[in-house]
Parts: C-alpha cells; structure tokens; sequence
C-alpha cells in the first residue's frame, strides 16, 4: 500500500498485528484507542480478549491476519520467531498483497527481512525495520522511542501509525534497511554496559566504606553521570526492582544479537562481549525469568549485602529537579 495515511478525511488502514506480548499488548492498545481497526494473532488467544472485546477481529494465522490488513505489525521475541511468522503457506508473506507494508519491530537483525526482499522482489513489498525502546511502560504508555529503517517515503506515510505508538519528538528515521536493528542493538548494548560498569562502581564504593546515596549523588554531579546513574538504577536502589518486565533470557538474546552484529561487520567488541558474559553468569544463577538489571545481584551478593538507599535520604538532585 502505498497510499498517504495522514489525510483526515481517510479511512484509517487496518492494522494487523502478531505478537500480543509485554510489548505487543500496549501498542495494539494505543492503536485501538487511536481509532485504528485491528486484526491480531498469537499464540495465546487469551492475550487479546480486551483487544477482541474492543472490536479488534481475530485471525489464526499470520497469513489470515495479512490477508485482512492494510499493514502488518510484528513484535516477536528473537528472529527465529520473525521468520517463523513470515514463512510458509500460512505466513504473513503469503497473505501480503502486492506492494503491502510490513513492519517489524521486534529486535531482531537483516538478514531475515533481507533474504524475504531477495525472494520477493517481482512484488514491490514495503517491509521496514523498526524496533522500540522504552520496555512495557512505554508500551502501554504510548511514549516508545522507535527507530525506523526504510526508504524515507514509507516512514512518513506511517508516521500516523507511529505516532500512536511512540513518542512523536522520538520517533526517528535513521537509515535505510537494518539501519533501526543496527540502532536498537547499539543502544541495548550501551545500556546493559553502564548498569554493570554501575554496579561495579556502586559495589566497591560501599565496600570502600562510603555511603551509597552520597556515592551515587557524587556520580550524578560528574562528568561520569549517565541516564542509568541519575534515573534507572533507582528502580534498584529505592524499591529493590530488578524489572521483572524484562527477563534477562531476552536481555540475553539482544546482547547475543549484538555481538553477532559486530562480527558481521568484522569489529572487535571486547568489552561488550565481557558484559554478555556478566549477564549470562546471572540468568545461569537466577533463572531465564529473574528481571533485565538481575546482574546487579552478582555484585550484592559478593558486597554480602543489598545496594538500596535509605529511605530517608533524599537525592539533593532531585529536590533541585
């Protein structure tokens, strides 16, 4: 399809939408209160009873749902699921008619997307990479960052579809095909690198006889601060929350991607790969289910005690903020 969306007098296109997980059941909420007709699939029927109940249509397979639809929405766990969906007599491939619109936004990598743009290109299929960041909050917020890999044309005749989904002022278009998995990897990968080299910094300080509160306000006023440092280890340090949300078997899977990433590219990532290390020591110790910050745990334990604030200690940052 190929057809601007951003007309009021239009019809708005009817969304089809796989993957009705953490992440999937906020974002087909924001479609549908958006006003968007809906079609969705998964494996779960259960997981879209409130969908069914606010008018979405089900389908049983993928193919179904793109059959029904104007443009398709995936958001699935790993590629091997993106390629699962996409393949076969009854994947959303199939049902696509020619010059339809896919988008996945899953965090994923190229090479499955590229090899169906190989195998397809005699039907002119838009398919577009645009993975999220902002975890389920976001999701169900409507306030996702999304990072779009396609041709600029397609990005803005969807931005209306983002735009129900993420954050207008963070919805950005960063190149062409791959270019968003590229991106979500990087910024997964950064992020999982400051909460360890956080944890190590917090850990040694308290054992060097320092008050965690002032250590992590000293953090804040430096030149060392980061937005893990001023915002999310709080979730930790206050409330003990390791963002369950998340689980580390897929923090697990999203550095796995990342490494596989550089060595396609032919890149030495030697620090990224020590705090792959570092995270899959955690998921072995505390389970595919324990939250995305669960190794910030290894270095409680080896400090023999938890890393949390006292509840009277107010950041001085804070009061400032």
């Amino acid at each position: 399809m190929t057809a601007s969306l951003t007309s009021p007098e239009d019809t708005l296109p009817t969304i089809g939408f796989i993957g009705l997980g953490n992440m999937g059941s906020g974002m087909t909420k924001n479609l549908q209160a958006a006003g968007y007709p809906l079609v969705v699939t998964d494996l779960r029927r259960e997981s879209a009873e409130p969908l069914l109940a606010g008018g979405a249509q089900w389908a049983s397979t993928p193919r179904e749902v793109a059959s029904a639809s104007d443009i398709v929405i995936t958001m699935l766990p790993t590629p091997k699921h993106v390629g699962a969906v996409a393949s076969g007599a009854d994947g959303l491939v199939a049902g696509l008619a020619d010059g339809g619109t896919w988008v996945d936004m899953s965090t994923s990598v190229p090479e499955v997307l590229d090899s169906i743009r190989r195998s397809e290109t005699h039907r002119d299929l838009r398919i577009l990479d645009a993975p999220v960041s902002g975890m389920s909050v976001g999701a169900a917020n409507g306030m996702l960052q999304i990072f779009i890999g396609g041709e600029a044309e397609d990005v803005a005749r969807l931005r209306p579809v983002f735009e129900a989904m993420g954050d207008p002022e963070r919805i950005l278009h960063v190149g062409g095909y791959g270019a968003g998995y590229a991106v979500k990897l990087m910024i997964n990968q950064l992020w999982f690198s400051h909460l360890v080299a956080t944890a190590e910094v917090l850990s040694v300080g308290v054992a060097a006889g320092v008050d965690l509160g002032v250590l992590r306000d000293a953090l804040v006023a430096s030149p060392a601060n980061s937005t893990f440092v001023s915002r999310d280890v709080l979730s930790i340090l206050d409330h003990g929350d390791y963002d369950e949300g998340f689980a580390i078997a897929l923090a697990c899977k999203d550095l796995g991607l990342s490494i596989d990433l550089a060595r396609s590219v032919g890149m030495p990532v030697e620090l990224s790969s020590l705090v792959e290390q570092v995270f899959r020591r955690a998921r072995a110790q505390y389970g595919d289910l324990a939250g995305e910050m669960t190794p910030v745990r290894l270095y409680e334990d080896l400090l023999g005690t938890d890393l949390r604030r006292e509840a009277s200690v107010t950041s001085s940052v804070e009061v400032a903020a």
